[in-house]
């Protein structure tokens, strides 16, 4: 009796099945040495941590004010010559701690890839128009209850190289500095219902389906701005039991 060899995505996705039932519930964070996400094996650390004392300049807490981060900087859909293509959308939430109080005057930096799912970068030369009135990054500061909030457009999926016809889910990265430049949280963003979060091995890296759903943004009718905008809820979480988990270092941009 022969045996069908399976595809890339069928194997992928027999391994990610596999590893989710050794894994069991509660493993939050993603795993570095994940075998389904190819080059985790290659480059996830393989040596305990060691504590290092940073330069005198990375002890200073980063100081930004009104005149440092523009408020215009939050709308990444503004540009000189004219708007970009796609589908336009508001996105906002909350930074909490562990015991849900706001954390105010936080950096949040964004970037994402263009409606039909490229970067402005010169390593990104997948075949999908670049568009000229969007560069894909903003920033804002989060206000005294710990808000931030951002215009932009829904980025597209996109194709990567981890195996056959791998597609990443249309995901914003998101990154936030604590009270040092040595505290960086770096993560994504992900929208509902999106039929490729099954077969991405970066989001299925975290085997606890409860951490991973706190990935995916909200739809918030509320938010929803007539003729304007669709809008999302996404609260960020930065330690305790319901924190939001942590990208893996990531071949994709």
């Amino acid at each position: 009796m022969t045996t069908t060899p399976l595809e890339p995505q069928e194997q992928i996705s027999e391994e990610i099945a596999r590893i989710h039932k050794e894994a069991g519930a509660g493993q939050t964070r993603p795993r570095l040495d994940f075998p389904p996400y190819r080059s985790s094996l290659l480059r996830h650390p393989t040596k305990q941590l060691r504590m290092v004392d940073p330069e005198e300049v990375e002890l200073l807490a980063p100081v930004f004010g009104q005149s440092d981060v523009d408020p215009t900087e939050a709308d990444l859909t503004l540009h000189p010559q004219g708007e970009p293509i796609g589908e336009r959308l508001v996105v906002t939430g909350r930074v909490l701690d562990g015991d849900g109080r706001p954390v105010r005057r936080q950096l949040v930096e964004v970037w994402q890839a263009n409606a039909a799912g490229r970067y402005v970068h010169k390593r990104d030369q997948h075949p999908a128009p670049l568009d000229p009135h969007f560069y894909g990054a903003g920033r804002c500061l989060t206000d005294d209850d710990g808000w931030y909030r951002f215009t932009t457009i829904k980025p597209g999926p996109y194709p990567w190289r981890n195996h056959h016809n791998a597609w990443r889910p249309a995901h914003i990265h998101f990154s936030l500095f604590g009270q040092e430049f040595t505290q960086r949280l770096v993560t994504q963003m992900y929208f509902p219902g999106d039929p490729l979060f099954a077969l991405d091995p970066i989001y299925q890296s975290i085997t606890d389906q409860a951490a991973r759903d706190r990935l995916v943004a909200s739809y918030d009718h509320d938010l929803t701005t007539h003729e304007w905008a669709t809008g999302y809820r996404w609260d960020i979480v930065l330690t305790g039991a319901h924190a939001t988990p942590l990208e893996q270092e990531a071949d994709d941009e």
